[in-house]
């Protein structure tokens, strides 16, 4: 009698066959996760951009509302910058304008503050002033938002431009 001894194990095809299937799956996946990748990489540079001028645009807002008188630019004028007098003398006067493509403030003899940080750059500032005369006075405001793209890549693009108005508060 012959004994046939059955060996275990696969063929050739059939690891052949579970490599190719097993390498088109990881091929799927990582395809997918580069997706979602630079779909979080888009979300935060939106957010980014979102954050900082909404930030800067109460704060602006807020600081307008508050102050005295708006020093420049001059009734019916536009400017890149803006002057205000406050009701808090050590705070005369407040300016807001842009160096370099940040955005910042001025108050009184202090120190100048940056109110961007280097992932955005500012441009396009514009204060125009509607005020009348005999009324506490109105300032429209506008400015672009642009995250700084070292990499090229277009999920590190956006770009946004803020617009608001403030009237001074009345003593």
């Amino acid at each position: 009698m012959t004994s046939f001894i059955k060996q275990k194990g696969f063929t050739l095809l059939e690891l052949l066959l579970y490599i190719a299937t097993s390498a088109a799956i990881l091929l799927v996946i990582s395809g997918f996760l580069s997706v979602l990748l630079k779909a979080r990489i888009k979300n935060q540079t939106v957010s980014d951009v979102e954050m900082q001028g909404q930030a800067v645009m109460r704060l602006m807002t807020q600081t307008i509302r508050n102050s005295s008188a708006v020093n420049s630019p001059a009734i019916g004028v536009s400017a890149s910058s803006i002057s205000l007098n406050t009701y808090v003398p050590a705070q005369n006067p407040t300016i807001f304008d842009v160096s370099g493509g940040v955005l910042r403030i001025t108050e009184g003899v202090g120190a100048t503050t940056p109110l961007t940080n280097s992932r955005v750059t500012v441009s396009g500032v514009t204060f125009h002033n509607l005020s009348r005369v005999g009324s506490p006075g109105t300032v429209h405001l506008q400015f672009t938002l642009t995250r700084v793209n070292v990499s090229g890549r277009n999920e590190y693009t956006y770009s946004k431009t803020f617009t608001g108005s403030a009237s001074l508060r009345q003593p």
